[in-house]
């Protein structure tokens, strides 16, 4: 079987360890107890493991396409904390302790490699623990950091005999905005080349950009700005060429692969956000008209202590409060509040109310409340994250297509996805869209078959195939 390669930049967090000692389990074919009884181990939320359900089918991608199995991933990563894995799974009480006994001895076996930080960009509260970080020759500068990282890449790849795509997702603490702004990929690589961390440049930008040189996807699952259109440029196939112009940037960095990779984001769709947009999608298509979205969620996990820091937490607040803007809702309030409270851990609470207007402007107000461990809702995301990466590289699909069809995966789709309808049924059926025509679905038409073929058997470019479709159109 083809191994898929998740890299985890903060594996030794809560999601790191939940992804791997879920990957354990379900290799393993665990079974553990439960207050409410036996449990056996299951990839329940990964849409891209479970089968279809129901007569009509409904979500469930196992079987109709040929995706990779998650039960053969290869999970590492990066932490700047040497915590062992085994450990750090049961300081952060998220599963159950009968299953933490059984997969910790292996988790304390798995490498946690360096991880490249600037205290800079996160909260002070992460200071302390961070001792397991790259130093030296290979801090010097941005470019030498960007090459530890690729480096790292190669090792880890060649040791564990990945032979899949591999995806680097960024599951650290959440970063301040970083202020480097460039406007082609040129830019950026020149910068990360010439300068000697003079550049605002932050450390997710450094795992994004060594992803795209070693031809890995990248997916930004925190809610910094590491996606940008020169960003997005890096990622483009038809940048990476073997036959680039010598005075590109990209002639710095060689070798690099030109291989098809895509990035991906920005942070993760899992829990309150992703309910917002499906109860919203559900007002309006009664003819409501939104007024007031009041929504509050507080858990005591490390990624929220990181956010009591006021730089950090406005990263946080930009795409939580951003999520209905292409929806262009006038005199919508839409108020957040995300508060830290220790005692209660990973188990994230959170109320909404929603108040529209109805027939004659009368009010129609409904409340939701929800409890479950924050890991548990995003670690499925992760998984699907990098088995569409896979699929989508063997399948030949652009970086839009992409980028849109995993757009439910995200608060705020940008990057390729930018501007996608919040709306999560809307999402799903952009989905399902791109994995017809990717695989050339009976639905698609005729002419469309032929360049999805054409684009799979490598007859025609991404560029040829847009233009096609363009003509195709008119």
């Amino acid at each position: 079987m083809v191994s898929v390669g998740i890299l985890t930049v903060g594996i030794g967090g809560n999601n790191g360890v939940t992804l791997l000692a879920g990957q354990i389990a379900n290799r393993r074919n665990l079974s553990w107890e439960t207050l409410s009884g036996p449990m056996s181990a299951n990839w329940y939320g990964c849409l891209t493991q479970i089968p279809p359900r129901g007569i009509h089918g409904g979500v469930g991608f196992q079987g109709r396409y040929d995706l990779a199995s998650a039960n053969d991933c290869v999970v590492g990563g990066w932490d700047i904390r040497p915590t062992k894995l085994g450990k750090a799974l049961y300081d952060c009480r998220v599963l159950e302790y009968d299953l933490v006994r059984q997969v910790r001895e292996e988790m304390d076996g798995v490498e946690i490699m360096e991880g490249v930080w600037d205290p800079s960009f996160i909260g002070e509260s992460q200071y302390e623990t961070a001792t397991n970080v790259v130093s030296g020759d290979d801090n010097a500068s941005t470019r030498a950091r960007v090459e530890r990282i690729r480096r790292d890449i190669r090792t880890w790849k060649e040791k564990h005999n990945v032979d899949g795509h591999i995806t680097v997702i960024w599951s650290a603490s959440v970063e301040r905005p970083s202020e480097a702004e460039y406007e082609s990929a040129d830019e950026l690589l020149n910068a990360i080349h010439d300068n000697g961390n003079n550049d605002d440049i932050s450390p997710s930008m450094c795992y994004a950009v060594a992803a795209a040189l070693e031809g890995c996807s990248f997916v930004n699952g925190g809610s910094q700005n590491t996606l940008s259109p020169a960003m997005s440029a890096l990622f483009d196939q038809s940048y990476r060429q073997p036959n680039v112009q010598p005075e590109c940037a990209l002639q710095k960095f060689a070798p690099y692969s030109s291989g098809r990779a895509f990035c991906l984001g920005t942070d993760y769709k899992a829990g309150q956000t992703k309910f917002k947009t499906a109860a919203v999608e559900y007002l309006r298509a009664l003819g409501l008209t939104p007024r007031v979205i009041a929504s509050s969620n507080h858990l005591g996990n490390n990624d929220m202590l990181n956010l009591t820091t006021k730089k950090t937490l406005n990263a946080k607040m930009r795409v939580k409060s951003d999520i209905f803007g292409p929806w262009q809702e006038e005199n919508l309030d839409h108020k957040v509040m995300v508060m830290y409270t220790e005692m209660i851990g990973d188990e994230k609470r959170d109320y909404v109310e929603y108040t529209s207007l109805g027939f004659l402007g009368s009010p129609h107000t409904m409340v939701t409340y929800t409890r479950c461990m924050d890991s548990i809702l995003c670690v499925p995301l992760m998984v699907d994250a990098a088995i569409w990466c896979d699929f989508f590289v063997n399948n030949n699909v652009s970086a839009k297509d992409a980028a849109r069809a995993t757009a439910y995966l995200f608060k705020v789709p940008e990057g390729a996805a930018k501007g996608v309808d919040p709306g999560f049924f809307h999402q799903m059926r952009q989905l399902e869209d791109v994995l017809e025509r990717a695989c050339g679905g009976k639905d698609n038409k005729e002419g469309d078959d032929l360049i999805a073929l054409g684009l799979r058997k490598g007859i025609i470019s991404e560029e040829q195939a847009t233009k096609l479709r363009e003509l195709a159109s008119k």
